[in-house]
């Protein structure tokens, strides 16, 4: 028996091999259905997917044998990687000076071997697909052609596999870097919200008390500290309302009355301009997460206030019942979106560059915060809008447990 050398490349190929990470990992039901097959299409006993280790032969996949590895210097797969052609055929180890002797051969009765390199595409020999007969024999042009697309088929698993678990691991960082993206933000917002409340504080302080002695133009500057403390207080606001979707969409459901929703929503808006708004006239019970809802609705409705160039403006709401799904319909006369801006309406901090009825352009956190509430309540929303006409924004969510439909 000869002992098979390592090849002068062993140390960049054994970190090629454990890159895949599948030593010492369970039997796997795809690379099990290859070796089958391979066992089939060659008629033999034996058929294995093997990787080579630095001191072993790791059967990822064993047809017809009980063990799942063996010793590197009596492997015919450790032979097998050295050669230059990928397929490596010994039609009777009895007689190969490689293998007389060998405690397979002698002890386990393998007699014929065929080997197909397992290639990662930087050229380094993982390991073989192989089979092993009991006798000596020949392979076909047949079965060797298809021992050959078997063997491509489990580099194509192996990659398969090595990606699905680098997609994963890029998930995970992902995850845990929006966790503290979320952190950072509550903490940050929270911290922000009291200085900005004693700016705005102090500018009304400071116009109660000096504004006989002040100008014109210093009162200007005192009003624009004000309101820009407020801009950015209720940028805040929206960023915590965002970051919170998660927190807001795991609140336990409830049961409520739908007229009850609408009219706490509209107390909320303690709206003070000209504004009709028409609510269904069907009043049903709800089982939903509440929470979640008012905050869709309400970002709604404020917007289809604010975003309204009309003199009376005018608001109508739908609500019904379908199926295992509530179905939402606000419809409004306002501005309208234009038609190149629709697809961009649910992006974070997207904005349309258009000013409300107050001369404020918007942060373009409210209708994203509204998308994710939807989506976490396993809903969709879509917009219709002409502009200088009024816009509609429909959107449905799943009633308890209920399963998804389209609108």
């Amino acid at each position: 028996m000869i002992k098979p050398p390592f090849p002068s490349d062993e140390k960049e190929r054994l970190s090629a091999v454990r890159s895949y990470h599948l030593l010492d990992t369970l039997p796997e039901k795809d690379f099990d259905n290859i070796t089958a097959l391979a066992a089939s299409i060659c008629d033999v006993p034996i058929a294995l997917v093997t990787l080579l280790d630095a001191n072993r032969n790791f059967l990822k996949s064993h047809y017809g044998v009980p063990f799942n590895e063996s010793p590197r210097n009596t492997s015919f797969c450790a032979h097998a990687i050295l050669e230059e052609n990928d397929l490596f055929i010994v039609e009777d180890a009895r007689i190969d000076p490689r293998f007389q002797r060998n405690p397979f051969v002698t002890e386990m009765n393998a007699i014929f071997y065929a080997g197909v390199r397992l290639m990662d595409p930087h050229g380094y020999p993982l390991g073989t697909l192989c089979v092993f007969d009991s006798k000596p024999r020949e392979l076909s042009n047949k079965q060797k052609k298809a021992l050959s697309s078997l063997a491509y088929q489990v580099v194509n698993l192996f990659e398969s596999k090595k990606r699905n678990r680098t997609l994963m691991t890029v998930q995970e960082e992902l995850r845990e870097r929006n966790e503290e993206l979320k952190n950072f933000a509550g903490i940050v917002s929270h911290d922000m919200k009291m200085p900005l409340a004693n700016m705005i504080i102090t500018s009304d302080m400071l116009q109660a008390k000096y504004g006989g002695l002040l100008d014109e133009q210093a009162k200007k500057y005192l009003d624009y500290i004000k309101q820009s403390s407020f801009t950015l207080s209720e940028y805040i606001t929206g960023l915590l309302e965002h970051y919170e979707t998660d927190k807001t969409a795991s609140y336990v459901e409830e049961i409520f009355d739908s007229q009850d929703l609408f009219e706490e929503i509209i107390e909320l808006l303690n709206i003070s301009v000209d504004c009709e708004i028409n609510l269904p006239e069907e009043n049903f019970e709800m089982q939903a997460n509440k929470a979640a809802l008012e905050q869709i609705i309400l970002n709604l409705v404020s917007n289809s206030i604010k975003y309204n160039d009309k003199e009376k403006i005018k608001i109508d709401i739908e609500c019904r019942e379908k199926d295992d799904l509530y179905h939402f319909s606000i419809s409004d006369n306002g501005m309208g979106i234009p038609a190149e801006e629709m697809s961009h309406i649910f992006e974070l901090f997207g904005t349309l560059g258009i000013l409300d009825r107050e001369g404020k352009k918007g942060n373009g956190i409210g209708l994203s915060t509204v998308k994710k509430l939807v989506t976490k309540l396993q809903g969709e929303i879509a917009v219709s809008s002409t502009l200088g006409v009024g816009t509609t924004i429909e959107f449905y969510i799943q009633k308890n447990g209920g399963a998804n439909k389209a609108f």
